[in-house]
């Protein structure tokens, strides 16, 4: 080979190389697993999960371009989860991003090496997903939204909301591990407001008509509702059956108020799901779960829905009214 023709093929190559390289970054597509209790067809699944891609939109992961995206809803159905994590991993995902406790407890458990973002989960340290919040340590990380003594603000709040209560009902998920600690912080909270908690199980939505019908004739005069994927379904119709039992309500989100509720004090969900998005990124760049803290919420809100006040014919104390976040008229 001469002189001119070596420069020549040694300058192809070179030119070849980071072209190769570039094509195979930009080709380079990542597959996102996503699993929880509402599919996106329901206008909840849709809005937080919509949160979570925005997110991702926001940094550059675009479906159909960049990544790819598995969904996978239990809808409700927890008994479902094993088999939805299960199919994720079978998939080879790069991620599984899991909303609410029982989903990442089931992805935990179908995979040790599958990096794991959780989006909203009830103490991770308390129900053993992550071993703290500074280091997680094994393939979880992500955000925790929900404390125990956090419930212990909302029955000061429902306290605050009805003057004079005395019997709070609590509607729970048995199926929910996590709900098992939420009950405990509220005995504590419950003793120290001087209120008597009545606890009602619903696992499924056949449940919830016995539950609004136990509370009416045992004399609640008010209610709390542990979230849960089931009832966030139902969201609508538990709100109905607040209004028709006459029972002022504290919710954890603001959707559940959007959608009928009375009062709902927390962390903003959408948030969450949008924040998981930088989760996914890191881990994608090459971080590791371990080393990732948890995240915990640092702002709460208070939202307050006054056409369901009228409808209860409760006057809304002043005092709440003005700390409210969002008053929906």
């Amino acid at each position: 080979m001469d002189r001119r023709a070596f420069i020549g093929t040694l300058a192809s190559g070179l030119l070849a190389a980071p072209l190769a390289a570039g094509a195979q970054t930009a080709t380079r597509v990542y597959r996102i697993g996503l699993l929880g209790n509402v599919p996106l067809t329901d206008p909840e699944g849709a809005t937080l999960w919509g949160a979570f891609i925005q997110g991702l939109r926001e940094l550059g992961y675009v479906e159909g371009q960049n990544i790819t995206i598995e969904h996978r809803s239990s809808e409700g159905h927890y008994e479902r989860l094993p088999a939805l994590a299960a199919d994720l991993v079978r998939l080879k995902v790069d991620v599984i991003v899991a909303a609410a406790t029982q989903n990442v407890a089931a992805a935990k458990h179908a995979t040790r090496t599958i990096p794991i973002v959780m989006t909203d989960a009830a103490n991770p340290v308390g129900t053993g997903l992550v071993a703290s919040l500074a280091r997680p340590g094994g393939n979880v990380t992500g955000l925790s939204v929900l404390t125990p003594e956090m419930v212990g603000k909302q029955l000061e709040l429902l306290k605050e909301l009805v003057p004079g209560v005395s019997r709070v009902a609590v509607l729970w998920n048995p199926t929910r591990a996590e709900h098992l600690l939420l009950l405990r912080e509220a005995a504590g909270a419950g003793r120290s407001l001087g209120l008597q908690l009545q606890l009602l199980e619903a696992r499924g939505p056949d449940d919830l008509q016995r539950a609004f019908s136990t509370m009416t004739r045992e004399r609640a005069g008010a209610l709390l509702v542990l979230r849960d994927g089931m009832f966030l379904l139902h969201e609508t119709r538990i709100a109905a059956l607040a209004v028709k039992s006459r029972l002022p309500v504290m919710y954890e989100g603001k959707d559940e108020v959007d959608n009928g509720g009375l009062v709902g004090f927390g962390p903003s969900l959408r948030d969450s799901f949008r924040r998981a998005a930088t989760y996914v990124d890191k881990i994608l760049k090459g971080a590791k779960p371990s080393d990732l803290p948890v995240e915990q919420p640092t702002k709460f809100e208070l939202v307050i829905n006054l056409k369901t006040a009228k409808a209860l014919g409760l006057t809304i104390p002043p005092s709440l009214l003005q700390r409210a976040d969002q008053i929906i008229e």
